[in-house]
C-alpha cells in the first residue's frame, strides 16, 4: 500500500521535483553504498528500498515525457 501511495505522490509532481527527487535519492544511494562499504550501515535493506524508488522516479519521468 506504501508503494502505490509513492508512486500517486510522484505522478502528481512537476518534472522539476522529480528530477529534483532523482537527485537526492542518488545521493541517499551513495551514501548509504558508502556506510555499506565501511561496515557503518545497520539496515542493509534500505539500500534495495532507494534502488527501487530511483526506478519508480526514472518510469514516473519517463511516462510524464511521452505523454508530452
Amino acid at each position: 500500500m506504501k508503494t502505490k501511495n509513492y508512486v500517486n505522490e510522484l505522478k502528481s509532481k512537476s518534472l522539476e521535483q522529480l528530477n529534483e527527487e532523482l537527485v537526492l535519492a542518488k545521493k541517499e544511494l551513495f551514501n548509504l553504498r558508502f556506510q555499506n562499504a565501511t561496515s557503518q550501515l545497520d539496515n542493509t535493506s534500505r539500500i534495495k528500498e532507494v534502488r527501487r524508488n530511483i526506478a519508480r522516479i526514472q518510469t514516473v519521468i519517463t511516462e510524464n515525457a511521452k505523454l508530452a
